[in-house]
């Protein structure tokens, strides 16, 4: 199922069929170094993933992460969407792309289209979102899409420091 689209984007639902992804994108060396390593080794493990965090979320809340893929052909590129964690009061958004979408723009347009969605179809009035302090692509992202450092804080069960933004709506433009 679509979610919302852009010219260059569809962000979609996941579905089992994109184990072999979820299998690349979750031991690509950037996300385990930023977001950390989930132990997913093999394909059976990534479908579990899929249905115990993004599907199981969306049944739960309504949102989730999404898979990113190109309009065009359908490949997909990354993941963006909406998760409701314990550890953080408000809605925080996420993203995530394969090293060779990076760099492209994909990254900005998916987030800014999650957050329409966020505003529009889930009538949120403010998302967090959290990143390490020296991943300065992502944090240079959030600050371009108008979000606010709130404060560097360790959320309950980490170790290291973590960067947590905010951003209110009115929509963006």
């Amino acid at each position: 199922m679509n979610i919302t689209s852009t010219d260059r984007l569809v962000i979609r639902l996941f579905d089992t069929n994109d184990a072999a992804f979820v299998l690349e994108l979750l031991n690509d060396p950037s996300w385990i170094k930023n977001i950390g390593d989930r132990g997913i080794r093999n394909l059976d493990q990534a479908s579990d993933w899929i249905l115990t965090k993004p599907l199981e979320s969306q049944s739960r809340c309504g949102f989730s992460f999404y898979v990113v893929t190109l309009k065009d052909s359908g490949v997909a590129i990354g993941i963006c969407g909406l998760i409701k964690r314990e550890t953080l009061k408000d809605v925080d958004i996420g993203y995530a792309f394969l090293p060779r979408y990076s760099g492209q723009g994909y990254a900005i347009e998916a987030a800014k289209a999650t957050m329409r969605h966020a505003e529009r179809d889930l009538g949120l009035k403010k998302l967090a979102a959290i990143t390490s302090p020296d991943n300065i692509k992502s944090n240079s992202l959030l600050k371009k899409m108008g979000f606010v450092l709130e404060k560097v804080l360790v959320l309950p069960g980490e170790e290291r420091e973590t960067n947590l933004y905010a951003y209110r709506f009115p929509a963006l433009e």
